[in-house]
């Protein structure tokens, strides 16, 4: 039987973070989009690897977008609310997450999604890509994206790309090491991690966990994982609603990166490596069983099962991947750009920015402590990552025109794709590369020649969904004002301030969320005492209601308005604060402050 051929305007290989935004925000835009996906679920990371505890854009300003669409679509779907885990303020049930990305889908009929298909060939004529063929479909457009988790479209298009590390006398990355070494050999890219989902089955018992293949009799390779947090945190790091885990722990963990190589040379290769991978997490799970006892198993039936995955059930359908082969772009995003300015709080701002991102810069490479620059700051009561922008250039190949990427294949250093890989981040490009690849079909371009005003102005205007490209700490994306202060930026990008804020203090009117009830019936109102206890170090003890009184906890808050408020109160002050509790790490999570 001959295999179907059709034809899109945009044609998205891969259903993962990065291609199902941009599949949705492609087809919102008008264009006739195919999605090509390997597996049963849209999301990749955010779904089908398991990670539902993402990380990064968590402050209210950042929330915007897809993926601020998508938060708040958790926040009303998710039983119980978010504030599961410390890892993160979103953690969900991965399959509230597959359903969301499937109705969002299912909601265009100028979008579809066919699943069960890996990229075999991409047609290319002259430098202009223009389809790709399936085992059992071809399909052809005007603009193909590249959202596969592992670059596949840039391998097999001889598309120039880059797998491995950088020396410091490439870019003068600060943290690049100056020779390649015995950890730059083992740790080509860095590890990924095959999520296991464990459950709590209280008094019940637990069916025992079997060993993998590849287990050694005494599992050292574990031992002392949660030595330096207790058992009841390191459970309490991935905890999803309904007494579930999220097991994608690094510290003698389920971190895998033996022979990563394996992962770019052969179909037979990488196969084996990914059955070892999950190997390694059953293992890690059976340790977890073992030393915590048989109330911890596996959970019953998160993942559907796949004839493309050795996935499914309790284990997530292809592993958390952290890196990928990375485009050679027309630009490329370097530590140096993720990285504060001097005296600030912010990084410096890319004239084409295109998305935007606050992680810290994170590398996983089992067994080995690696130290990057600090990009953090002090904010709401906590640590968080310095904001930088993702630029348009490195979402295009240096030559080929009619692709473009939008996954974690972008043009970035391996140093700095520790920051830039994070869901929300990923989401962010791929909504971008979504809506550049809907825009060059309307103006007939290719994605080279796309003037970058036309998609930041449509990505700030885009109806359904506006996403910010200029990263302001104080500007909430329901401030009237907001679409303006964007604007001005991006046209005076000089004068973007080093501390990251517009020039007025935070209007508290404005509530991103106000009006859900789903929020409210969260939130709890509290009295007490605030405690100061160091810079951007704030706790609360409780005095009424009585049920809690007494109780101490770490005051946070991801609204800008409260941070502000929360660095000009004395301590010892009587509050009432309306907040919402996430027990995992005894945070009242503010909303609103009511001084006495």
């Amino acid at each position: 039987m001959m295999a179907q051929t059709y034809t899109a305007d945009v044609l998205v290989v891969g259903g993962g973070t990065g291609g199902t935004a941009a599949a949705i925000q492609a087809a919102r835009r008008g264009a006739r989009t195919i999605l090509v996906s390997e597996f049963p679920w849209l999301g990749g990371m955010l779904t089908s690897a398991g990670v539902s505890a993402p990380d990064g854009n968590e402050l209210e300003a950042f929330q915007t977008g897809l993926w601020g669409a998508f938060v708040r679509e958790l926040q009303h779907q998710q039983p119980g609310g978010l504030d599961n885990s410390w890892v993160s303020f979103f953690s969900y049930d991965p399959r509230v997450g597959a359903k969301i990305f499937a109705d969002w889908v299912q909601e265009l009929p100028n979008l579809l999604w066919i699943q069960g298909q890996v990229p075999l060939e991409v047609f290319q004529e002259g430098n202009c890509v223009y389809g790709v063929r399936f085992a059992d479909l071809t399909v052809k457009a005007k603009i193909t994206l590249d959202a596969t988790e592992l670059g596949d479209l840039l391998a097999l298009a001889d598309i120039p790309h880059r797998w491995g590390w950088e020396l410091h006398s490439e870019w003068r990355e600060l943290s690049a090491p100056a020779d390649f070494n015995s950890l730059t050999q083992r740790y080509p890219v860095q590890a990924p991690t095959w999520v296991v989902v464990m459950q709590d089955f209280g008094e019940a018992i637990a069916p025992e966990i079997p060993s993998a293949p590849n287990d050694s009799p005494s599992q050292l390779q574990f031992a002392g994982a949660w030595d330096d947090y207790g058992a009841e945190k390191f459970l309490n790091y991935g905890r999803l609603p309904g007494g579930l885990f999220m097991m994608n722990w690094p510290i003698h963990g389920n971190d895998y990166g033996k022979g990563l190589g394996r992962l770019i040379e052969t179909e037979e290769s990488r196969r084996e490596f990914l059955q070892e991978c999950l190997w390694h997490s059953q293992n890690f799970a059976r340790f977890i069983q073992n030393q915590l006892g048989r109330r911890y198993g596996l959970a019953h039936d998160i993942f559907p099962t796949s004839p493309q995955s050795i996935g499914g059930g309790a284990f997530a359908l292809h592993p958390y991947y952290r890196e990928s082969r990375r485009l050679v772009g027309v630009t490329t995003v370097r530590e140096q750009d993720i990285l504060p300015m001097t005296g600030g709080m912010v990084a410096s701002l890319n004239e084409d920015a295109i998305a935007i991102g606050n992680y810290p810069n994170d590398h996983h490479y089992p067994g080995v402590e690696f130290q990057v620059q600090p990009k953090s700051m002090l904010w709401g009561g906590r640590r968080t990552g310095t904001p930088f922008t993702i630029p348009y250039g490195c979402l295009i190949p240096l030559v080929t025109d009619g692709l473009l990427v939008c996954e974690k294949n972008i043009s970035v250093s391996h140093i700095a794709n520790g920051a830039t890989r994070l869901q929300p981040v990923v989401m962010g490009i791929g909504q971008a590369a979504g809506m550049a690849a809907a825009i060059c079909v309307e103006l007939n371009l290719s994605p080279r020649n796309l003037l970058v005003r036309i998609l930041q102005e449509a990505l700030l205007q885009d109806k359904y969904a506006p996403a910010a490209i200029i990263p302001l700490l104080n500007l909430p994306p329901n401030h009237p004002d907001w679409l303006r202060w964007q604007m001005y930026y991006l046209y005076n990008p000089k004068n973007y301030p080093v501390s990251g804020n517009c020039p007025f203090s935070s209007p508290r009117q404005y509530y991103y969320l106000d009006s859900d009830d789903v929020i409210l019936q969260n939130t709890y109102c509290f009295q007490g005492i605030f405690h100061r206890i160091a810079q951007q170090d704030y706790k609360f003890t409780i005095t009424t209601p009585g049920i809690h009184r007494g109780h101490t906890l770490q005051i946070v808050t991801l609204r800008s308005h409260i941070d502000e408020q929360l660095q000009t109160l004395c301590d010892q002050q009587l509050l009432t604060i309306s907040c919402r509790i996430n027990h995992a790490l005894n945070w009242l999570i503010v909303e609103s402050i009511c001084t006495a």
